[in-house]
């Protein structure tokens, strides 16, 4: 069978692929040379802006099936009968490195799920971490910096680490997960994920819940010490990757069920502590889980580029019966992703493959724009209401109102009894073992050992006593010791 024609992007014959146009054999090259010309200037293009946080990621596709009947809790349709099935793509990654970091890191890593419904898709943007280091979007541009790479350095610094965390001890909680034993997984099958934010499930009755999303491995909790992580990121910067391709190509499909914490909307105003605070879990005992359904991986992207790299998650895409919470770090992500995107992909980055709704088709008056196509007639209209048969609005909120009182202007977060900083990380080290603890300690202090600001070392170790005094001991004990090594 002869091999097609290998063409320009307009469609025209390639004469010769091998040699460049130039003036006489010998002679400098032609600025007449098109398709010379064309294949450089895409190859100085073919890479994008990356992401600022989650830049280094991997994915895959798979389905998502319903096990358990949650009807009473959401009108969602893709939740709607036992044994639905749902297509899914997932993307897993790291958070603060560039790009071109390793896999193996201590380092939260993201845990977001695309559900292409037939109500629209909906992304559910989460983390290995039930728990973050913040609890209101406007510090999140200030600790992103204080993690990347130093401005004059052009490396991770300590003390723009821990100088930051000196100052928000809310962020106590998580650096006792990251600091810990689960800090570092041993690939992206052998963790958890959670959705980490409280959303709103609504029913059909117009009852409104708070939910928490919880993907609990079927293939068990697998993590790297620091030591092993150190060696295989050196041995294989793309452990994780390799991983989760060899695996689903080998056939051995890695799965998550999904459980949910459900508070009746009622009991959020009286509950001991605030329950749309990012810095803080739901105590099981409070609000078990309850079963929901299966996540399953089955297939590999054919190309990582347009699929992981050009995937575009957003928890505004929300659909009938599942919605936001008075959450300020996602109502802070319900703007910041989607205009990540616009700005990385585009304004159309809804249309491409990865992105474009599967189950339904998406109706909407958006036109033009960076890398429009596909237009949609010399009679379809750009604007609403119109005569001429668009699509129309639906009439019907797709949750529950959420009420609101009292004066606008900058607040601090509602107070309740409990709504302290560091009584969750003092939980969460009491529930560890001697050894768990041990490494803990050491793993904070070889951080916070490097920082050269006695100020800021003694603000970080006040948080961990006030966490648990014994907890505060033993770093304090181990930072002495590695600075007078």
């Amino acid at each position: 069978m002869p091999k097609p024609t290998l063409t320009t992007e307009s469609g025209a014959p390639v004469a010769d692929n091998q040699n460049s146009a130039t003036a006489g054999a010998g002679g400098p090259l032609l600025i007449q040379d098109q398709h010379l010309l064309e294949k450089l200037a895409r190859f100085n293009r073919e890479r994008i802006p990356e992401r600022v946080v989650h830049a280094r990621g991997s994915g895959a596709y798979g389905h998502f099936e319903v096990t358990d009947d949650v009807t009473g809790l959401t009108r969602a349709a893709f939740l709607g009968t036992v044994g639905k099935r749902t297509e899914v793509f997932v993307r897993f990654s790291t958070v603060a490195d560039n790009l071109g970091g390793a896999d193996a890191v201590r380092d939260p890593r993201g845990f977001a799920v695309k559900f292409y419904t037939e109500e629209g898709n909906y992304d559910l943007v989460g983390n290995n971490t039930p728990v973050f280091f913040i609890k209101d979007p406007l510090k999140f541009p200030d600790f992103i910096h204080s993690q990347k790479r130093d401005p004059f350095t052009g490396k991770p610094e300590a003390d723009n680490i821990w100088d930051f965390w000196a100052h928000a001890p809310e962020a106590t909680h998580q650096i006792t997960w990251l600091m810990g034993d689960r800090g570092i997984p041993a690939s992206y099958r052998h963790m958890n994920g959670y959705g980490s934010h409280t959303y709103q499930w609504t029913n059909e009755a117009g009852e409104s819940f708070f939910v928490k999303y919880h993907f609990r491995t079927n293939q068990g909790i697998r993590c790297l010490s620091s030591e092993q992580a150190a060696e295989t990121a050196g041995r294989d910067a793309n452990s994780h990757q390799a991983d989760l391709l060899n695996a689903i190509e080998r056939g051995v499909h890695p799965s998550w069920t999904l459980h949910v914490q459900v508070m009746p909307a009622a009991d959020a105003d009286g509950y001991r502590f605030n329950p749309f605070d990012l810095t803080k879990v739901w105590p099981h005992a409070d609000y078990p889980l309850q079963r929901v359904g299966r996540l399953v991986l089955d297939r590999n992207p054919d190309n990582v580029f347009a699929e992981v790299e050009q995937a575009a998650f957003s928890p505004n895409n929300f659909v009938p019966g599942i919605g936001p919470s008075p959450d300020k770090m996602l109502q802070g992500r319900l703007f910041a992703y989607a205009d990540a995107h616009r700005y990385r992909l585009g304004v159309n980055h809804t249309r491409l493959p990865v992105n474009a709704p599967r189950a339904t088709e998406a109706a909407t008056y958006g036109r033009d724009g960076l890398m429009a196509a596909g237009g949609q007639g010399r009679h379809a209209k750009n604007y609403e209401p119109n005569s001429y048969g668009g699509p129309v609005e639906s009439g019907r909120a797709l949750t529950a109102p959420l009420a609101v009182s009292g004066h606008t202007g900058t607040h601090a977060s509602p107070a309740h009894p409990k709504d302290d900083d560091f009584f969750q990380a003092g939980e969460l080290y009491r529930l560890m073992s001697h050894e768990e603890r041990q490494r803990l300690v050491a793993n904070i202090a070889g951080g916070l050992s490097q920082v050269t600001r006695d100020d800021v070392v003694e603000r970080n170790l006040a948080h961990f006593h006030a966490a648990d005094p014994d907890y505060g001991t033993r770093v304090e004990e181990a930072v002495r010791e590695l600075r007078e090594g």
